[in-house]
């Protein structure tokens, strides 16, 4: 968290709107967020650039400077990138800073700050200090550090047949396979969850157990999910904010997702939670079938 959804959704809001803005200085508040990078050297580099856009990949966002340059970042599992314009007042209860209307993000995770040459800011935030950011210098650099990321689930490339390729053969659960980003990138725990029971799957079905009629149901099934997560602006289960520091919709919207003990949406079984390679997993035990490991085929002449 935030998984692709979440992140979609502030590149598409943040890339218009900074779109050839010049960043006139990049303020790094939190050494960790570019180590092992020296926080001055990433400040120089990036201050007094133009933004050509922003670009998503996986679950990563991608500043492109002039210059062929990219800052990536990724918000891990409680970073956020807002953009803050306007005057702002500061409230001593809650310690934030307040914005138009309802909108707020918290001040005191604050790492870094871009102060942008139109008067506004951009801020990622942070609670748990976990996200991180690096440049890129040049489009080979970009295509080398993201060869081993797999195949975006909203793109052509991401087919029935390609997830059947994938899946042949692997032992590990359905759940465990759709979170190998080397495989599939975007992918996290709640959309694994919510895909799984749109294609009514059963988590611990071992990934080769497929036919052609599950990894069919089951790459619809991604897409849907990841669809319908953009469609609600993200989930907010904890810290997420979009790039305007407006929460979220998608938590309203799970079927399964954390809703453990509740009557499913399809026949009213009462959702499960178990643990799978670490991760909560949510399921109906009635909606979702579980797949037998299919046996290899035997070599000839034994």
């Amino acid at each position: 968290m935030p998984e692709l959804p979440e992140v979609e959704t502030v590149c598409r809001q943040l890339d218009p709107e900074l779109r050839g803005v010049e960043i006139e200085a990049l303020e790094v508040l939190d050494e960790r967020w570019c180590r092992p990078v020296a926080p001055a050297e990433i400040e120089a580099a990036v201050s007094e650039t133009t933004i050509e856009g922003l670009g998503r990949r996986g679950k990563y966002l991608l500043l492109r400077l002039d210059g062929a340059r990219t800052l990536v970042m990724h918000l891990r599992m409680t970073g956020n990138l807002v953009l803050v314009e306007g005057e702002s007042k500061l409230d001593p209860s809650e310690g934030r800073r307040l914005y138009e209307g309802e909108r707020s993000v918290s001040e005191r995770h604050l790492r870094a700050r871009f102060r942008l040459g139109d008067g506004r800011e951009l801020w990622f935030t942070d609670p748990r200090r976990f996200g991180e950011a690096f440049l890129l210098e040049g489009d080979a650099a970009l295509a080398t550090r993201f060869d081993k990321l797999g195949v975006e689930p909203l793109s052509g490339e991401f087919t029935a047949e390609h997830l059947g390729e994938m899946a042949a053969g692997r032992s590990a659960p359905l759940k465990s396979f759709l979170l190998d980003q080397s495989r599939l990138a975007g992918v996290g725990n709640i959309y694994a969850d919510e895909a799984l029971f749109r294609a009514r799957l059963h988590p611990l079905s071992p990934a080769g157990s497929m036919k052609a009629e599950h990894t069919q149901a089951l790459r619809d099934a991604v897409v849907a999910a990841l669809e319908a997560g953009i469609d609600g602006g993200g989930a907010s289960i904890d810290d997420y904010r979009d790039g305007r520091g407006e929460k979220g919709a998608m938590q309203d919207e799970f079927l399964v997702h954390t809703r453990e003990g509740e009557p499913c949406p399809e026949c009213g079984t009462s959702i499960v939670r178990i643990v799978v390679s670490g991760r909560s997993t949510y399921y109906c035990p009635s909606c979702q079938v579980r797949l037998r490991r299919r046996p290899r085929p035997r070599r000839r002449g034994r």
